[in-house]
């Protein structure tokens, strides 16, 4: 039977299989098992540094009961969208408690926070609005700007340059005062480890007549004194018009929210099209959210343990000579540059029980590929001193450090 000419490219894609037959694909590798901060694959104990359980709440008992006591209570899905059959009290309960962690009138949850993103964005922007855009920001954000566009809103959207804030004024200047415009940014970048300049973020916005979006999946739990973002690491000397995080990090769940005024958040509950068609978030994942956020807000001591673990391995990575960029945060590039080096160097640290992250372009500009490391509260300090003798170790043996 002939293959269909669409299939054609499909067929023609051998890449991934190559690499699989070699032993060396690194990608989609299944977890057997959780214990602490390590997992079990391929029935290997592996040290996973490639998490981003940043508080270690995924594997929390607590969260884990109260989740399986949702299931109980309510079942498995609500088999429905928050529009129509789909909501429940669980989720209002749950935007209540966002809405004043985030200092913010209201929050709306979403199914993923892929769809928080996708959903907001494609809501907000209208035809020929103008998005200010950092070209480090998440997929997603990007996502929604193109389903805007295929919407036929013709959204303009402008690129500057990662936490270039002169850039972002050149570009913000050209256009009149009256114009529609958005910045969206990362709080924390996923890839980089750097954090956004808010201060002066919110002083473009103001100048410019431009609202503030700020994505704080990679933040929330992660930077400030208790664990509230980028807010709160500038002592909230500048505020976002509108806050977007997901479950799926430091609260040990999966979904994600919106925060905002009243005004702006009933407005994307009726004009998100990712919110409208799709099912809601299960109660086993809400339950799990508010219990994590529960712990966030009891336990501050997490937090102050994250961001001990990250200056610890920063100081590790950049004393044994490994370039890791401007990172802040326990996002911890190891950048290597070339795309075969940098999955060799992953396949060593995954012979050594290792586990980290190899990333290349797209995910990153090219010649960037890195191993992207992530820590947790619960790593232990002895396991962190392996990891990092055997980094260096195995980079002197590749040469990828003097």
């Amino acid at each position: 039977m002939a293959i269909p000419s669409l299939l054609n490219k499909c067929y023609a894609f051998t890449e991934a299989e190559e690499s699989r037959q070699s032993g060396a694909y690194p990608f989609f590798r299944p977890i057997e098992g959780f214990s602490g901060s390590h997992v079990i694959i391929e029935g290997k104990r592996l040290f996973m540094a490639g998490s981003n359980n940043y508080l270690g709440l995924a594997v929390d008992d607590r969260v884990k009961k109260a989740a399986a006591q949702a299931v109980l209570d309510y079942g498995s899905s609500c088999s429905g969208s928050r529009f129509m059959n789909g909501s429940l009290d669980l989720h209002e309960n749950l935007e209540k408690r966002i809405a004043a962690f985030t200092k913010k009138e209201a929050a709306l949850c979403f199914t993923t926070g892929y769809q928080a993103n996708l959903g907001a964005v494609q809501a907000l922007l209208g035809r020929g609005d103008h998005v200010f855009i950092d070209k480090s920001s998440h997929a997603s954000i990007f996502d929604g700007l193109f389903l805007a566009t295929g919407m036929m809103k013709q959204v303009n959207m402008h690129r500057y340059g990662h936490c270039d804030m002169e850039d972002l004024e050149n570009k913000l200047k050209r256009l009149p005062l009256e114009t529609n415009k958005i910045i969206v940014t990362d709080g924390v970048f996923s890839m980089e480890g750097t954090i956004a300049d808010l201060p002066t973020l919110r002083t473009l916005a103001d100048k410019y007549n431009a609202v503030l979006y700020l994505d704080e999946a990679h933040a929330y739990g992660v930077i400030g004194k208790t664990g509230r973002g980028t807010e709160e690491h500038y002592n909230y000397q500048a505020s976002a018009d509108i806050i977007m995080c997901t479950f799926s990090k430091s609260f040990g769940s999966i979904g994600g929210f919106i925060a905002g005024s009243f005004e702006v958040i009933d407005f994307i509950k009726h004009f998100s099209r990712p919110l409208m068609f799709s099912a809601s978030m299960p109660p086993a994942n809400i339950v799990a959210a508010q219990t994590a956020l529960d712990i966030v807000e009891s336990e501050p001591f997490r937090v102050q343990r994250l961001q001990e673990v990250a200056a610890k391995m920063i100081k590790g990575f950049t004393d044994i000579g490994f370039n890791i960029g401007h990172t802040q945060t326990p996002i911890i590039p190891i950048i290597i540059g070339d795309n075969e080096r940098t999955f060799e160097f992953w396949h060593r640290l995954f012979e050594e029980n290792i586990y980290v992250n190899p990333v290349i372009s797209p995910a990153v500009p090219p010649n960037m590929a890195l191993l992207r490391t992530s820590y947790m509260a619960i790593h232990k300090d002895e396991d962190l001193d392996k990891f990092l003798n055997i980094a260096e170790h195995l980079g002197r043996k590749l040469k990828l450090i003097p």
